[in-house]
This record gives C-alpha cells, sequence and structure tokens, in this order.
C-alpha cells in the first residue's frame, strides 16, 4: 500500500523509542510533515529535533495541534492525554 503525501501532519506519541524515531526521521525524510512527543528528552527526541522535527517533551493533548494522523507506540498507555484528544477528534491512529 502507498502512502500519500496529502495526509498532514504525522504526530507521533512516543517519539523518542528507538523504532518511533527511524519510523519518523524515514518519512520527514521522505518530505512529510511529522512531530512527536515523548517522556523525555532523550539523545533520539534531541536528534530528531536537530533534524527539524518538533518534539514535545511531555503528553498534552494540545501537543496535537493541526496533526491529521496519530501513530503510537505500544508503550503509550490508553489514559494517555493526546491518544484521548486523537480519539475525540476521531483522527486515524
Amino acid at each position: 500500500m502507498k502512502m500519500t503525501r496529502t495526509i498532514g501532519r504525522v504526530h507521533f506519541i512516543g517519539i523518542g523509542g528507538i523504532g518511533m524515531s527511524g519510523i519518523a526521521e524515514v518519512l520527514h525524510s521522505l518530505g512529510y510533515e511529522v512531530q512527536g512527543s515523548d517522556q523525555s528528552d532523550s539523545a533520539n527526541v534531541q536528534r530528531l529535533s536537530a533534524k527539524g522535527i518538533k518534539c514535545f517533551v511531555g503528553h498534552r493533548a494540545e501537543n496535537l495541534g493541526d496533526a491529521e494522523v496519530v501513530v503510537i507506540s505500544t508503550a503509550i498507555k490508553k489514559s494517555n492525554p493526546e491518544l484521548a484528544a486523537a480519539r475525540e477528534r476521531l483522527l486515524p491512529i
């Protein structure tokens, strides 16, 4: 399945994880608008930020901004405020 480039901004919840950071970086290098959040300002978060990817430290509903698609790590709890906001907005997760 091909991914269209018109999907809008992609928000990664848990962007600092080894798998999520790699996927975010690949999508960014392919020209997708990518942003995300993580609990800590890890080396992966700093690396992504240095590449121009907006990374939030901490999880808050407002971090979603104008994201149109949300990608979540398996480590994200169902009570995560960003996940709850994405569901409320009926965003594809």
